[in-house]
């Protein structure tokens, strides 16, 4: 989960490096570290400067990278796998004679076996990490010839693994090379650059190239050249991102997470309103006909994180509009189950990454076994929407904070938008019930806009919250999917322990742990299903747990049963969770910022986790 840039070019490398490693920190926060090309020497000295902690202890060694002289550096910001956070462990690492550099995103499966080989060859390990296997790796094979050398790594090392690498011996080049670790190219006028993800970038240039596993990338100031592991060029084709360079910023905010919660209104509309035409939803990207949708047996949703929480919720919403059988599973243990997959099975993959490990993992293990996989994700050009049958852009734009509010909003649009197509292909839906889905679908947006204008009530309880040490979130059917999300969102973000469950489960165990001072959150947006929510929580209450209910306007008996109550706009049943996300999002945000806790980088996380 780690975070690289490289830059080589007419401007002072460390400075774009140090501003591009700030657009990356999100990754990670354990240490940073840069190495730079110094120009004022004749032989091209490497110059490596790393700090432990926040980027901002490398930003004041630095002088914001104004004392670092030189054209052409790589730069990283670590999120700790092998060895503390400490300045030894950071990156870049270097080769014996510090004559080659290196940064890693990723993990080195054999680095233990490798590190022996290399230590009864002479070399000597400062560092606890895999990566320094890398450096002394590159040269015990470089003769000269730096292409050659990173061939004959790329033969030795199994794992993931994204590189930038120098050579001092070859002044003003920066060599590149990944596998199942994200990394981009970008080009301009005032040089070339690599990186971990395209907001670090987006501020230099729009103009990138992802490179494929195994592929090399050798970049000058005016040329980039790409080779496969053969080491013969071979041609690559540059796109234009189309995101906003101002999307990265933090516009007025103080916390990105806040500026995130507060941009779904137009996320989801932008989600939504390219892909319904006339009155239907179209979906050209699916690359479906509708036999093939008639077809369709079960759907196999996987995921991580809350984009498993999307799939939780998705398994409601498909099978309520399709009567498809969906299920769910976690890409973490998908593969390793040995899944049985029915014939015209359709497998959905979720990520707004489009680069986490288990989900990459699981999409090839379903295509090795010859099923068409639905990638549904938000980066252009990432792994998963370059090897996905079909790919699902959720136009959220770029996310900074780690934890996830407008990407999984526009994912949970993404399956509003597929569900209603099946289901009318599939001559589930009448014609006035998909059209009046469709109406309020188009609303949902305006829906959310009315939550964020009430927020002070919301920011009112989190005060009032922020000292709880048990949070417990409860609801049924889309009610338990939206309590998985509230509690991640809590948890992540706050420290504080919260739980999630089926209300209908508190009885078979879980309420045990009700007792003065537990706070439980309970959701009821589900018409059928809001007089046994309601039961549910008068349990709770009789067991001495405050209560926070969270239903939607005109269900008012909930002020009977609980402490305080929030309300979202009514909808369509299956939309609700769009609504009812918006105050937990919210809840848990001010309850951070009132514990004084550092909201975009909670500890021990990182946005897109791309090790296993």
């Amino acid at each position: 989960m780690c975070g690289i840039v490289g830059y080589v070019g007419n401007e002072n490398a460390a400075s774009i490096l140090i501003d591009g490693l700030s657009k990356l920190e999100y990754r990670g926060y354990d240490s940073a570290g840069i190495a730079v090309q110094d120009n004022r020497d004749e032989q091209g000295k490497l110059e490596v400067i790393k700090a432990k902690g926040r980027l901002q202890a490398l930003r004041e060694m630095t002088d914001n990278g104004s004392t670092v002289k030189g054209c052409c550096g790589i730069g990283h910001t670590r999120w700790a796998t092998h060895g503390e956070p400490s300045v030894v462990n950071a990156h870049p690492h270097v080769s014996k004679d510090k004559k080659i550099a290196v940064v890693h995103n990723g993990i080195i499966e054999n680095y233990k076996e490798i590190k022996e080989y290399l230590q009864k060859k002479g070399y000597i390990f400062v560092s606890e990490t895999d990566t320094e296997v890398l450096a002394h790796l590159l040269d015990y094979y470089y003769q000269g010839n730096p292409l050659e050398a990173i061939t004959k790594v790329l033969g030795r090392v199994r794992g993931s693994y994204a590189l930038g690498i120098l050579f001092q011996e070859n002044p003003g080049v920066l060599y590149a090379v990944r596998k199942d670790s994200p990394l981009i190219i970008g080009k301009s006028e005032q040089g070339n650059f690599i990186a971990s993800d395209v907001p670090a970038i987006l501020k230099y240039t729009k103009t990138v190239c992802y490179i494929e596993d195994r592929e090399i990338a050798e970049i000058t100031a005016d040329t980039i050249q790409f080779y496969d592991e053969d080491q013969e060029e071979i041609q690559k084709e540059f796109k234009t991102v189309e995101w906003d360079a101002k999307a990265a910023e933090k516009e007025g905010f103080e916390h990105f997470m806040l500026k995130e919660i507060y941009e779904q209104p137009k996320a989801v509309a932008d989600t939504i309103s390219p892909r319904i035409k006339d009155g239907k939803i179209v979906i050209e990207e699916l690359e479906m006909s509708d036999e093939e949708i008639q077809n369709i047996s079960r759907i196999q949703m996987v995921a991580c994180g809350s984009a498993y929480h999307v799939c939780v919720c998705a398994k409601y919403v498909l099978e309520e509009l399709t009567r498809i059988p969906v299920d769910v599973d976690l890409a973490s243990e998908f593969r390793y189950r040995n899944p049985l997959l029915t014939e015209n099975t359709l497998v959905v993959i979720v990520s707004q990454s489009g680069e986490t490990a288990d989900s990459l993992a699981a999409l090839r293990e379903a295509q090795k076994r010859g099923y068409k996989v639905l990638g549904i994700v938000n980066v252009v050009g990432s792994s998963i929407a370059r090897e996905a049958d079909s790919v699902f852009y959720t136009w959220a734009g770029p996310e900074i904070s780690v934890a996830t509010t407008k990407a999984y909003s526009t994912q949970l649009a993404a399956v509003y938008l597929i569900g209603l197509l099946f289901g009318k292909v599939r001559g589930v839906l009448a014609d006035e019930e998909y059209e009046s889905y469709i109406q309020e679908l188009e609303v949902l947006p305006e829906k959310i806009q009315h939550i964020l204008n009430e927020k002070e009530r919301i920011q009112w309880l989190a005060n009032k919250y922020s000292h709880a040490r048990d949070v417990f979130f409860i609801g049924r059917g889309l009610d338990y999917a939206i309590s998985l999300e509230g509690s991640l969102k809590l948890k992540e973000i706050s420290y504080i322990h919260s739980e999630a469950y089926a209300a209908g489960e508190l009885k078979h165990g879980t309420i045990s742990l009700i007792e003065d001072g537990v706070l439980v959150i309970g959701a009821a947006t589900q018409p059928n299903l809001f007089e046994k929510e309601i039961s549910n929580l008068v349990e709770v209450r009789s067991r001495g747990a405050s209560v926070l209910g969270l239903t939607s306007y005109g269900n008012y008996s909930m002020e009977d049963i609980a402490d305080f109550t929030v309300y979202v706009p009514r909808t369509k049943d299956v939309f609700a969770t769009s609504l009812a996300v918006i105050p937990l999002q919210l809840l848990s945000y001010y309850i951070s910022v009132a514990k004084g806790l550092d909201v975009d980088k909670p500890r021990n996380l990182a946005k897109s986790v791309t090790v296993e």
